[in-house]
């Protein structure tokens, strides 16, 4: 079951895990060295609050439509694979600019 918000086109995805830390004092997003991506959320993880907030966070984060993202595992869980309905070469380049 994936947590839907709008429906995702199977041309263009990019498929990416993040560790996101809820009830965070403030919003970051930050990519190590070695690619793996955290996220701190102001939001609690409850009844799906989290996962809404997360989404519109990272909507806002790489400047993209809330419906162009989806949460494909990990709903209940820290760890999240995220599906962004974009083109790689997009993804790349945004991944390029948090690099360490």
């Amino acid at each position: 079951m994936c947590y839907r918000i709008g429906k995702l086109g199977l041309l263009n995805m990019v498929k990416i895990l993040i560790n996101v830390k809820p009830n965070s004092s403030k919003d970051e997003f930050w990519m190590d060295s070695e690619n793996n991506i955290t996220v701190k959320i102001r939001a609690k993880p409850i009844d799906g609050e989290g996962n809404e907030y997360l989404i519109k966070y990272l909507a806002a984060e790489f400047k993209i439509s809330r419906s162009l993202i989806q949460i494909e595992k990990g709903i209940t869980s820290r760890i999240k694979r995220i599906v962004l309905n974009m083109e790689p070469a997009k993804w790349e380049a945004i991944r390029k600019g948090y690099k360490a």
